[in-house]
Formats: C-alpha cells, structure tokens, sequence
C-alpha cells in the first residue's frame, strides 16, 4: 500500500510534466513579437482605410488565438475563424465583444447555435442558407476557388433563401473582388474579399479587408539550442551527408521541420537531414551544444524559408509554431 501511494505521488508530480511535454517541443521555441503584430493591424486600418477582420483560423496560425485576439480586439471589426468549433471552444465573441465570421462550411445547420455563441455562419448554397436563415448567414461567392462557394446560378436563389446581406469571397486576384461586387451591386450587402494578398490593392477592399499571414510579418521567431556539435569522421546520417562539422537539434518531421537555411550565431548555415524527431545542421568550428539555432526569424522570413521548401509562407509559420513552446513579447 505505501509503494503504492508513493508511486500514485510520483505519477501526480509528473504529470503535468508529461502532459505539458506531449503538447509542446520544450526544445523548440517560437517567441511572437505582440508589438510588432499591434503595429502591423495598425498599418493596415490606416493603409487600407475599411474595417479590418483579422484572420485567426488554426489557432491564430499557430501562435495562439486568444493572445493573439487579446492585442489587437481594439484594432478589429470581428474575427474570422474556419469552422464554428473554433470560436465556441475560445469563447470567441464572448471574450473579444466581436462578431465571428465562420469562413469555412457550416459544421451545423442549426441556426441557434451560432446565434448563441455568435458566430456568422457561411453558407454557399440554397439549402444552407434556407436551414441558416435565422443566423443571418454570409454568402461565399465563387470567383474561381471552386471550393465551398456558390456557383454564379445559385447566387440569386441563396440569398433569397438566406436573406443574405453579407457576400465574400476567398480570392487573391483583383477579378475575384471585382466579382463579388457585381454580385452585389444594388443591394444593401456587407462586401469583402481582400485576405493578405489583396492588401495593396485599394479597388479590392470594398467594405473590409481580411488580413492573415500579413498580421504576423516580422513578429515571429522560432529558434532551437544545438543539442550536440561533432567534428565529423567521414559520412554522417542515414544520407551519408559530408562536411566537416555537423551538429544535432532536437526537432524533426515531427515539428514541422524541413531541409533548407538556419542561422546559427546568426551566421547562415543549412539543415542537411531530417529525421522524426531530431535533425542534422551544418556547422562551424566555433559552434558549441545551447548555442542557438534560428529557423524562422530575421532574414529568414516566412517566405524566404517557403522558397526552400517548395511550399508556402503560411505552411512554414503553421509547420514550426503548431508543436513549439511559445514565448510572447510587447
């Protein structure tokens, strides 16, 4: 009985341990910039000159959507997430005082639900949008997505359905707001298209704009101490990679991690190997195990790292932020 209680002890200490390690890297850590993300919405309201509905889908990308929400609520008209569960589970519009927009497929066709946590739904066909009426849903107009929008012969009928005075669109081309406010010429609609990529174009913004990855430029940092450091003794790795140092970090596949540049001691190097749980870096003799490794940060900005990759800037912020320990800033 007492082996038994004192084993019971170590099992409640360790575990929020545990529970903290299967969550999070604690080796891999994102430091995100508050200020600096205050500062990018605050150029955007002023540029952009509409009211700005920052996008805080997957978590705010990873970084932390309450935290996230929490700095710049003042800043915004609503928030947008994908799906329902995302803002019922934060308690969105209750903590912010802001409308959410679902921009995703409703996940349910009972109206009271979204008015209880309110939450907009969007709707993209006359089915939806009959069954939703009573949520007052958004319209998604398809302008080329071809993807949870509604066809050019169904736009009519959807907004009857739905008595529909809120049309949008996922677009990153001028055309596709171009579109939308044909769609709603004449009528009393709410009208926005411009995510990130339409930023720079002032015909796009219609009503509001919808700004995501631009949010975060600049603001985030994800950094890992090298764990070992080898003068290396001919072919190392499951490739057999050469060159005569390398050192080892504890982040992988796992973490979202691929080949392509790091910083270490902020000189550029290279990620040579890849494993699960643990990766390969190309180093220096002056390199010595807690020195640090940046992978994200710096001149290593989102889109520099995507290029590497063959991918885009929001998988490269989604990749190495989803697993890390984060470390936030003012």
């Amino acid at each position: 009985m007492m082996m038994q209680r004192r084993a019971s002890a170590r099992e409640s200490a360790l575990r929020p341990w545990i529970e903290r390690d299967a969550a999070h890297n604690r080796h891999l850590v994102v430091t995100v910039d508050l200020g600096r993300i205050r500062s990018n919405v605050e150029a955007i309201s002023q540029s952009c000159r509409v009211p700005v509905m920052p996008v805080v889908k997957a978590d705010a990308y990873g970084l932390g959507m309450l935290t996230i929400c929490d700095c710049i609520c003042d800043l915004a008209s609503a928030f947008c997430v994908f799906q329902l569960e995302e803002a019922v589970r934060k308690n969105l519009a209750a903590r912010t005082g802001r409308r959410v927009l679902a921009l995703g497929p409703p996940s349910s066709l009972d109206p009271e639900v979204y008015l209880t946590h309110r939450v907009t739904p969007s709707v993209a066909d006359v089915e939806s949008a009959r069954l939703l009426r009573k949520a007052r849903p958004a319209l998604c107009v398809d302008t080329g997505m071809q993807r949870f929008s509604c066809p050019a012969d169904q736009i009519e009928r959807a907004l009857r359905a739905g008595e529909c005075t809120e049309i949008f669109a996922h677009g990153t081309r001028k055309e596709h707001a171009a579109r939308v406010a044909e769609v709603a010429h004449g009528r009393d609609a709410f009208r926005h298209v411009a995510a990130s990529a339409l930023l720079l174009e002032p015909d796009s913004h219609l009503d509001a704009v919808r700004p995501g990855l631009a949010m975060y430029e600049g603001a985030v940092e994800a950094a890992i101490p090298l764990h070992e450091v080898h003068r290396s003794a001919g072919p190392a790795g499951y490739s057999e990679f050469e060159g005569p140092y390398h050192g080892v970090i504890l982040a992988g596949y796992a973490q979202g991690l691929r080949k392509g540049p790091c910083l270490i001691n902020g000189r550029l190097s290279r990620i040579v190997e890849v494993g699960m749980q643990s990766a390969y870096v190309s180093t220096a003799a002056q390199d010595r195990p807690g020195d640090k490794v940046m992978l994200l940060g710096h001149e290593l900005t989102a889109s520099t790292v995507a290029a590497a990759w063959g991918t885009s800037p929001h998988e490269v912020l989604i990749s190495l932020t989803r697993e890390a320990s984060r470390v936030y800033r003012y």
